[in-house]
């Protein structure tokens, strides 16, 4: 019998040496960045086990780079993460250093929010908050920018007042509850930027006002 397993192992071109090596588990940039950067606990409990590419127009978000937020005032043009193209996800932007990462009164001030993604599809998903970009005010320093993406039980009816692109109802976001709420399953995919005040804030300010 155990002539016939290593038979086998040899068959499927794995020698019994090898399959008995201990196997080492190796933390991915998603995993370090998420604990470099304070997102758990600030944010999540639980790291990620994925990363998310992100393209803006003149950009990439690399795990914890600094971005300005003229780089940033749009909403990124690309987005892709390890998906079944037959599940549904819900991903989510926010700002766990408002107003500062020194006293998070505010804590969240979410940016962004789609659910019901079809695979990694963000423009055909249900846009439950439209995207703001970063604005982190004069002399506050360096803010964390996250984006998580959690996978659905199925298509979802959220218990959510959409949100356009306005201030009204962003602050104090809890994406702990919000994903509880709504049994996601996650994160399982997370991406992240940081950010500190420059010339394009005041803009943003002005059009977030309605003026």
């Amino acid at each position: 019998m155990a002539l016939r397993s290593l038979a086998l192992w040899k068959f499927l071109g794995v020698s019994f040496l090898e399959f008995s090596k201990p196997q080492i588990f190796v933390r991915g940039s998603a995993y370090l960045a998420m604990e470099k950067h304070e997102i758990v606990p600030d944010v999540v409990d639980k790291v990620a086990p994925n990363s998310i590419e992100i393209e803006y127009e003149s950009c990439k978000v690399n795990m914890g780079d600094e971005l300005t937020p003229t780089q940033v005032q749009k909403q990124p043009k690309k987005m892709t993460w390890p998906c079944d193209k037959g599940k549904f996800y819900t991903l989510i932007m926010t700002d766990p250093d408002a107003p500062s990462r020194k006293n998070p009164k505010f804590r969240e001030w979410h940016h962004w929010m789609v659910g019901n993604i079809p695979g990694c599809d963000v423009h055909q998903g249900e846009t439950l908050s439209e995207y703001v970009g970063s604005g982190p005010p004069e002399g506050t320093g360096l803010h964390r920018y996250v984006f998580m993406v959690y996978e659905q039980p199925g298509q979802v009816t959220f218990k959510w007042k959409k949100l356009y692109r306005s201030a009204e109802g962003r602050a104090s976001f809890k994406t702990k509850e919000f994903a509880a709420s709504h049994n996601l399953d996650g994160p399982v995919a997370c991406n992240m930027y940081q950010a500190q005040y420059d010339e394009y804030v005041p803009k943003l300010y002005e059009q977030l006002s309605g003026k």
